[in-house]
């Protein structure tokens, strides 16, 4: 079943969605200082191009992990999340959307404190 969704995901926004990230990231990492963030951006883009089957667990992220997850939240977190948040509110009013609502909330926990999250 989650081949399937991933296929539908894919199809629907899920590769465009991964390659964004994808270039973030690799323009992120083209700075010394870049580099923690962009790594991040390829762990979002992972699972933007696969999220059916996959879980993102919030877990340890110590000290530098705490102050890459601030900087991360004030500069550009809170934007993903609300709209990941948005598109899973809107993709919930259908029975049919509902899966894919639930992938846009894992996202958007994602998209809130990426450093220290595993999937």
């Amino acid at each position: 079943m989650s081949f399937i969704g991933n296929l539908i995901w894919i199809i629907l926004g899920g590769l465009i969605s991964a390659i964004g990230w994808t270039l973030a990231g690799a323009l992120l990492c083209i700075t010394v200082i870049g580099i923690p963030f962009g790594v991040q951006c390829f762990k979002i883009a992972g699972l933007t191009l696969a999220p059916f089957g996959r879980d993102v667990q919030i877990g340890n992220f110590g000290a530098g992990g705490l102050i890459g997850n601030i900087i991360w939240l004030l500069v550009l977190g809170w934007e993903l999340f609300l709209m990941h948040l948005t598109i899973a509110f809107f993709l919930a009013i259908t029975i049919i959307g509902l899966p894919f609502a639930k992938q846009h909330l894992k996202l958007a926990q994602l998209a809130l404190i990426p450093f220290g999250a595993r999937i």
